[in-house]
């Protein structure tokens, strides 16, 4: 594949995985542009069109939580230099057209460089309902949809019974127009975007390595839909060559 690079990562990097925990974001800040837009966009929809079945899931999700998602990405885009947003179709920076029919959540993922990820309160966790997820890091949609934060964070070392509360009262407390973010860092030996692997098929040590030649980071930002109370997990993908 094309390697798609981003030029500069816009906050302090350390080596191994950054955690910094989490900090409060602008309402709009969840939607970045960047200088690999065109090419990152490219790829989404070339996955989107070629392997939809890898990429985009519903488990039931309310029609009313993935509306409000499209909803909310038109709100941001109507305001940046670049969108063209119309009655039955948007324009993109990059010049491509984006009708506006069919599933809410694979259109919205066509505007934005953004993955999509829709949870909505099931019992006492919150499901994830339905996604559109172009640039997995080492996982697999088809193992984590319809699944509660608690079983989809499972293979994840550190995600103990402590940690699984703590991030369920997080969901829980998101409010409406105070979306929040993290990031994290990892190292990987090739710049491809989709990297898709299964539980059984982890990353191997060579892979993951402390010397691999990419960075890869995610700002991963919620939002609080404002009627369904769904809670919207935005991952915007960076990959850098080590210098």
């Amino acid at each position: 594949m094309t390697e798609i690079l981003q030029r500069s990562i816009p906050y302090e990097v350390q080596d191994g995985a950054a955690l910094p925990g989490i900090a409060p974001l602008s309402p709009t800040g969840w939607i970045i542009r960047d200088e690999a837009f065109g090419a990152q966009m490219a790829e989404r929809d070339r996955l989107i069109n070629t392997v939809p079945h890898l990429v985009h899931a519903d488990a039931g999700a309310s029609v009313q939580a993935k509306t409000e998602v499209l909803d909310q990405v038109l709100d941001v885009v109507s305001g940046r230099d670049g969108y063209d947003v119309g009655a039955t179709h948007v324009t993109r920076p990059d010049g491509v057209r984006v009708d506006l029919t069919g599933d809410p959540m694979m259109i919205a993922a066509r505007l934005v460089q953004e993955d999509l990820c829709l949870h909505e309160k099931r019992g006492d966790e919150h499901v994830l309902t339905a996604a559109v997820m172009c640039f997995p890091a080492s996982w697999t949609l088809a193992e984590k949809i319809g699944r509660p934060l608690s079983e989809i964070h499972t293979p994840v070392d550190v995600y103990d019974a402590q940690i699984g509360k703590r991030v369920q009262r997080l969901f829980d407390g998101i409010q409406v127009g105070r979306p929040l973010w993290r990031h994290n860092v990892l190292r990987y030996q090739r710049p491809d975007l989709f990297q898709p692997r299964t539980i059984k098929d982890p990353r191997q040590a060579d892979d993951a390595a402390q010397d691999g030649q990419y960075l890869r980071s995610e700002h991963q930002s919620l939002i609080r839909m404002p009627r369904s109370k769904a809670v919207l997990f935005a991952i915007h993908t960076y990959v850098i060559k080590r210098p």
